[in-house]
């Protein structure tokens, strides 16, 4: 649900422009936008530890200044985080908390951007790209900074749906470009939430609102304007997916009871699925093959959907699966706020306090049980044969990917809240905290 972003990143200067290209080398180890390189949130290779807690394995801690619930970006040696100054902190849900009521801003707020040290968590540079006063309100649970930033190794993309505030950026913190587009009311003022998606040159925004939905793609090095569509769904808070598919590139969009697939470089639409029930927060998991999407609310659990590769044509969503492309799906088995993941063959799926794995193939179930933890913002994250999953006080834990549930760790931060979506570079896991930002490293 709350995923986050949009700074573009480009040098100016010859030295400046070799400085980004020392970066851009490392991209193996980057974590360029939300869930990672590719959108997912696996990564082949474990590097990072699967153990830690509030003092063990934490390399660094950095405090942080201001509320955001958006997740880090790794550039090279540098982690990028965006933040809103001047307005409360995200509040849990279960602390019991009398009046979460949405809240408005009465003064202005600084939207900023900061630059960290990857080594040592030691803060290179603080950017305010805005300052002025959000239009519209947002749960007490929510942030004005919760849409992830994006990167593509040169440039630095972020975006505040709060102020409708979508700029470039180099990787010094300077500003290259910096459109408006628009601030809009969303669901029971609940708030903006998705992060913004990079692919072939093009930077991504999925506006899901009560007022003017849309989807565009704008240009990384200028950010012109290449195409916009409205859209008809109301507020949704799931981040868009660039899905390199076995057959193609698509711009996947899971909306208000609908999920969209764009062309990425026109944005005419290749396929859609209506009548899936509830705007979505959670992001797809995909593979080569499929790509798995639900959506669930507080009070009951949508469908969750299996779709093939090669898929065209609009169609109605029908719970007997009779439908072109539509390799499985199974009734009341939606994520919620938590986006699942897709590995080793299976797919995982945190809902109402179950952790569900299912054959990515046909959609059996491998196994279901209660998970060991308490309410969950964060999606999963693999890496190698371990699934990874942690609730909002920051307990975690590790997960072997096998036919039955087998926990290999469990993890505790301290006295701090969890929303946010941990970012992996590397031998490095970044995990955000309200108040610090926290480096997993041996």
């Amino acid at each position: 649900m709350y995923r986050i972003l949009a700074v573009v990143t480009v040098f100016v200067s010859v030295s400046t422009c070799f400085g980004a290209a020392l970066l851009a080398q490392s991209s193996m180890n980057d974590s360029p936008q939300f869930r990672g390189t590719d959108g997912t949130g696996v990564v082949e290779t474990l590097n990072f530890p699967e153990s830690w807690s509030s003092s063990a394995n934490v390399a660094w801690a950095a405090e942080l200044t201001g509320g955001g619930l958006s997740s880090p970006v790794v550039i090279g040696d540098r982690v990028f985080l965006t933040a809103a100054v001047g307005f409360a902190e995200p509040v849990s849900f279960r602390k019991g908390v009398s009046d979460m009521s949405p809240k408005r801003s009465q003064s202005n707020l600084k939207f900023k951007v900061t630059c960290f040290d990857l080594a040592d968590g030691s803060q290179i540079w603080e950017k305010t790209i805005a300052d002025q006063t959000p239009k519209h309100p947002i749960h007490a649970s929510n942030s004005f900074a919760t849409e992830s930033p994006a990167s593509d190794g040169k440039h630095l993309f972020v975006y505040f749906a709060a102020i409708g505030k979508l700029a470039g950026m180099d990787l010094e913190g300077n500003v290259l470009w910096e459109k408006d587009l628009g601030a809009y009311p969303t669901g029971n003022g609940f708030g903006p939430g998705s992060s913004i998606t990079f692919g072939d040159n093009r930077v991504y925004v999925q506006c899901d609102n009560d007022e003017s939905s849309f989807v565009a793609a704008y240009r990384a090095d200028d950010g012109e304007q290449v195409w916009k569509k409205m859209r008809a769904g109301r507020t949704s808070w799931s981040t868009p997916l660039f899905w390199k598919n076995e057959l193609r590139n698509e711009l996947v969009t899971c909306g208000s009871g609908t999920v969209t697939s764009y062309d990425p470089a026109t944005g005419e639409e290749v396929w859609s699925i209506s009548d899936i029930g509830m705007s979505f927060s959670a992001s797809p998991a995909v593979d080569s093959k499929r790509i798995y999407f639900g959506n669930s609310g507080p009070r009951s659990s949508g469908p969750l959907v299996a779709v093939s590769a090669g898929i065209t044509g609009t169609q109605k969503f029908t719970p007997d699966q009779k439908m072109e492309n539509v390799a499985w799906s199974k009734m009341q088995s939606g994520p919620g706020m938590s986006s699942p993941v897709s590995v080793g063959g299976y797919v995982y799926v945190a809902g109402k306090s179950k952790l569900t794995c299912y054959s990515a193939k046909d959609g059996n179930v491998v196994f279901k049980t209660r998970l060991p933890l308490g309410s969950m913002a964060a999606s999963l994250w693999a890496a190698g044969d371990r699934v990874f999953a942690m609730d909002e006080t920051g307990k975690a834990i590790a997960i072997e990917v096998s036919t039955e549930m087998k926990v290999s760790a469990t993890n505790q931060m301290e006295d701090d809240l969890f929303w946010s979506t941990p970012a992996i570079a590397g031998d490095s896991l970044l995990i955000r905290g309200n108040k610090k930002l926290y480096c997993i490293r041996k």
